[in-house]
């Protein structure tokens, strides 16, 4: 079935990395100082890829369309990291982590990617550690760790709500190092338009520096894409308003191959949509699922305060349903069971769809566990509340601060409102075990590849995929494609294939500021994100995957005949900004529903409503289906498959129960 070669070394499973970087191909360090690589993106991924291959010795160009690279959305991330240490000596391990993995993603990732991810996870809490990160440690000063969805041990390292910013500060200061020492040079508010390929070889990119309009040409001997995922093209998300598509789909547009577009994460534990005027989701960490407990009133419509609804009236769905796992089932899972509720009549708020996410009675616990060890062992409820309020804000506070401020609320009195939203992205650019894509020397690691997740993320992956992608794995398998490249001279960038690739980007960009429409980028962009939430989000069927795909088709034309963008090319313009992305979301959304479409089974946060169990759940279809989805661009918006047959031989394949 296959016909793309994933390049997964030969041996058994758990040798596979280590006989692999035994034995790749290596680049001497005089030789590195000849070699020029760019990197697009400066979150975690691309920071520590950055740094690392500096500090090797090859000449490294960095990017980001933000003003610095602490602006990156790694920065966002709350609740945690994964690293199979087993500190807390609850029976983990790598091939625990490796297994649960695999089975979080439903049994649609690549077994040798994800042990490897395994591996080297807890070489990155030493990095960390060793850059000072301030991970959060325990009374005797050891780290700490907390519990995330679909595991059943304690794995997960954090700081506070903050992970994500304190680890990408690691990363940056590694990247700044580098870059004080003029071996890496930091292109801000410049944002890819076009990879350069030369002989069928990535060799260049076509950036735009954002403050004066100006396309520049940039040479590499080989490009790394590091640019995160493509939520936003639902238009509300939790990612930042900036994160989009563009570079990986103009490398998807020269022949780099787009895995599995359908998989997208809905986050359960989000601050509910209020309104029109939004243009963006908050997200409250899945962390609040250690401590708070998930509910909704027996009663359906049920418009009392949740604190004068009695104990025995609240149904704890999660808890009731997935009893093993209770609160920390995975993401997929949860959000579904959420909507349930929901579609049921059972939500709660104004809008009836939201849920309860409720801390005080783990509040108590806390309390009276700090009352104990005062010496009270018979405190009063109102003791324990007091007492665990201290405890409880010291391992959130930031993010109850947060949901106070934007809901008007007060968290530690009455319970979250919350509701799945869309969050992360699973497929991404494909790539082999090297992470090099389909397009010699054309590399992506990160979210914006499809590799580690399968059809559903764990939660706390992301920042582990990321580091582990740019600070332990990249850095070697480069080394494999780089070491036949030595010969090569920089390229002059006045070579016709640069010329080329500046002139399509130069006449998107003439085409889009002339078409002198009438409505603004963000209308076209929030009706493709209606589109997109309610044809091919929490749920899809046949019927209305097809309505999408001709609602997008019509959308994407209008869209070209009557956007309105103000001002000019060569000026600082953040409308012609959003548009060159929209333009791209326009296409890929369509993308995103034929996988969607074709993909007749339901895995992970793909639920097609035809293909699910008695009980709701997903139902897949390992026969059919067990293959990754890389789709080919065609000229005229048209999707050719290409399938990588995944084959799984150390995990027992089985229906996911997390009963």
């Amino acid at each position: 079935m296959s016909d793309l070669n994933s390049n997964i070394p030969e041996g058994d499973l758990p040798q596979k990395w280590t006989k692999f970087r035994s034995s790749v191909a290596l680049v001497n360090p005089s030789n590195k100082r000849s070699i020029e690589v760019i990197v697009i993106g400066s979150g975690l991924a691309g920071s520590s890829a950055a740094a690392t291959l500096a500090e090797m010795g090859y000449k490294v160009k960095c990017f980001c369309f933000q003003d610095s690279p602490r602006r990156a959305h790694s920065i966002a991330a709350q609740g945690g990291i994964n690293a199979a240490k087993n500190y807390q000596n609850d029976g983990d391990s790598v091939y625990r982590l490796f297994y649960d993995t695999v089975k979080g993603g439903d049994y649609r990732s690549r077994e040798a990617n994800v042990h490897r991810l395994s591996e080297v996870s807890a070489n990155i809490i030493d990095q960390c550690v060793a850059q000072g990160v301030p991970l959060a440690r325990e009374y005797g000063g050891l780290l700490d760790n907390r519990s995330f969805g679909g595991v059943q041990v304690q794995r997960t390292f954090y700081a506070a709500g903050q992970t994500g910013q304190q680890l990408l500060l690691g990363a940056y200061s590694a990247l700044e190092r580098q870059i004080g020492m003029g071996k890496v040079e930091m292109y801000t508010r410049h944002e890819m338009l076009e990879i350069v390929k030369i002989d069928g070889k990535a060799r260049g990119i076509i950036a735009r520096n954002l403050l004066t309009g100006e396309l520049e040409r940039h040479f590499g001997h080989a490009v790394v894409l590091a640019s995160g995922g493509y939520g936003n093209v639902f238009y509300l998300s939790t990612n930042a308003m900036g994160c989009n598509v563009t570079a990986a789909w103009k490398a998807c547009k020269q022949g780099a191959y787009f895995a599995n577009p359908c998989y997208t994460q809905i986050h359960p534990t989000c601050i509910p949509v209020s309104g029109e005027h939004q243009s963006k989701l908050t997200l409250m960490s899945e962390s609040l699922r250690n401590d708070g407990r998930i509910w909704v009133p027996k009663k359906k419509d049920d418009n009392r305060k949740p604190t004068d609804i009695p104990e025995d009236e609240r149904d704890y769905y999660l808890e009731r349903r997935y009893p093993a796992f209770g609160n920390l089932v995975p993401r997929d899972v949860a959000s579904r069971a959420a909507k349930e509720r929901c579609d049921a009549g059972y939500g709660v708020g104004k809008s009836k769809l939201a849920v309860y996410l409720d801390f005080k009675a783990n509040t108590a616990r806390y309390g009276k566990i700090e009352a104990s060890k005062a010496g009270d062992h018979n405190p009063s409820q109102e003791t324990c509340l007091r007492l665990g309020h201290d405890v409880v804000k010291a391992k959130y506070g930031n993010l109850f601060d947060m949901y106070a401020q934007i809901t008007g609320e007060n968290p530690y009195e009455t319970p979250m409102r919350i509701y799945p939203a869309v969050h992360y992205t699973m497929g991404g650019l494909w790539v082999d075990y090297n992470l090099m894509t389909s397009v010699q020397g054309l590399y992506c690691i990160g979210e914006a590849n499809f590799s580690d997740h399968g059809a559903n993320r764990l939660g706390a992956s992301a920042l582990m995929q990321g580091l582990a992608d740019g600070y332990f794995v990249l850095p070697y398998t480069i080394g494999q494609y780089l070491s036949k490249e030595i010969s090569v001279k920089a390229i002059p960038t006045d070579h016709e294939a640069f010329v080329e690739a500046e002139a399509r980007a130069k006449t998107t960009i003439e085409k889009l500021v002339n078409v002198k429409g009438t409505k603004s980028v963000d209308h076209f962009h929030k009706r493709l994100g209606h589109i997109m939430w309610e044809k091919c989000g929490m749920s899809r069927n046949a019927e209305g995957l097809k309505e999408a795909i001709s609602a997008i088709r019509a959308l994407r034309e209008e869209f070209w005949k009557d956007v309105r963008i103000p001002g000019s090319a060569d000026e600082l313009n953040p409308e012609l900004e959003k548009a060159n992305r929209v333009a791209d979301f326009l296409e890929l959304g369509e993308m995103m529903c034929v996988d969607a479409l074709d993909r007749n089974e339901s895995c992970g946060g793909h639920f097609r409503e035809e293909h699910q169990t008695p009980e709701g759940e997903a139902l897949r279809d390992d026969e059919g289906y067990s293959y990754v989805s890389a789709w080919e661009y065609e000229p005229g918006v048209k999707f050719k498959l290409h399938k990588e047959e995944l084959k799984f031989e150390n995990i027992k394949v089985a229906q996911r129960s997390y009963k």
